[in-house]
């Protein structure tokens, strides 16, 4: 056994580094509190596992926040095999927060490069700032950062800032699907995207571009996602019952059941959504992750979600809500019926200046449903 230290985000990614640095070497095994009001509430044990490195607190989009548990193996395997993926080390820009796996993960990175990351500072991520991190980076090696959607998005909207990006080694996106027309911009503007599959159960992103990456293995169960290899968490702090129900182990191997949709082409993973974002309308299956990939294609609404609501005759339907003025909705809902059939339209689209999002930059699912039932 060894000591489990919790240390606060608030304190600073340069204290959160050193933490980390000696976590993966073998020191006291690391927990970053967020320091959220009703966030790391539950108390910690003073000792965990000796071959433990990281407990990572998930973001709890749908459900209750987990305690991951991560071994330092795990952790120190997806570096390296994201270094490899990427084409070799390099010096990283850290947008976000590090009491989540992607910002514990660009930390982990460069120790394994040994460079120094360079954060963004501010409250708010804005254009003007990431600048402002990337002229503090060295020219002796090259140059990556991590970020979700929305930043990608307010980047490429900054001409300074997608200049900035084109000399970047990579630039992966994770955190949820990435819209096409968002890749696209990205691919015209000349920026290397990598698009990053995976959660902290498996230590962050463990498929790049649909292709699983250093020891990391996919396969399709019954049309679920499962994900193995050497960077799979042990289970969940305290929880051997939902540890049972994520985790199986096949022939040796130990997999991650990650309650994703997809389906393999040859070698490459194609998403489709959460298995429990298909609801039933009037008896009939609708996606809400197939909605919202037509619906963000449309003018208007590449920043768009799709939840549902109830329905007193149809049981459930599809509502969306999109960032920013309409520019034709009434378009926008009909594209959606031709390409799903009438009853993957959602019933409306409701505006809102900004969508409401997690510290770790994925749309709060829970305030997306509230604000649709509230719409009524």
């Amino acid at each position: 056994m060894r000591p489990l230290v919790r240390v606060a985000a608030a304190e600073g990614y340069a204290v959160v580094l050193e933490a980390l640095r000696a976590a993966l070497a073998g020191g006291p095994a690391l927990f970053v509190a967020s320091g959220a009001p009703g966030a790391d509430a539950a108390p910690l044990p003073a000792t965990i596992a000796q071959h433990v490195g990281l407990v990572v607190e998930t973001s709890g989009t749908t459900g209750r926040p987990k305690r991951v548990v991560l071994p330092a193996d795990a952790v120190l395997a997806s570096a390296a095999a994201s270094e490899s993926a990427l084409g070799g080390p390099a010096q990283w820009v850290l947008a976000l927060p590090v009491h989540y796996i992607a910002g514990l993960n660009v930390l982990a990175r460069s120790l394994s490069a040994e460079t120094a990351p360079v954060a963004v500072r501010g409250a708010h991520f804005n254009a003007e700032a990431f600048i402002a991190a990337a002229r503090e980076l060295s020219g002796e090696t090259a140059h990556a950062t991590a970020l979700v959607p929305a930043q990608l998005a307010t980047l490429l909207d900054d001409p300074a800032a997608r200049d900035v990006l084109r000399g970047f080694q990579a630039v992966l996106v994770g955190g949820q699907a990435m819209p096409g027309p968002l890749a696209e911009r990205a691919r015209e503007a000349g920026i290397r995207v990598v698009r990053s599959y995976g959660s902290s159960e498996t230590s962050g992103g463990c498929v790049y571009d649909g292709r699983p990456i250093g020891g990391a293995r996919v396969r399709i169960v019954d049309g679920e996602v499962q994900l193995g290899g050497t960077t799979i968490a042990d289970g969940y702090l305290d929880d051997p019952v939902l540890t049972a129900e994520r985790f199986v182990s096949d022939d040796g191997i130990r997999w991650f059941r990650t309650a994703d949709a997809g389906e393999l082409d040859g070698e490459v993973l194609r998403v489709l959504g959460r298995r429990d974002d298909v609801i039933v309308s009037g008896g009939v299956k609708v996606s809400l992750a197939a909605i919202e990939e037509v619906l963000r294609a449309q003018p208007g609404c590449a920043d768009a979600a799709v939840v549902a609501v109830a329905h007193a005759r149809w049981g459930e339907r599809p509502v969306a809500i999109a960032a920013g003025a309409p520019v034709d909705d009434d378009a926008a809902l009909a594209a959606v019926a031709d390409a799903l059939g009438a009853v993957g339209r959602p019933e409306r689209i409701i505006r809102v200046a900004t969508l409401p999002l997690l510290p770790s930059g994925k749309p709060d699912r829970r305030a997306l449903a509230a604000l649709a039932a509230a719409a009524g």
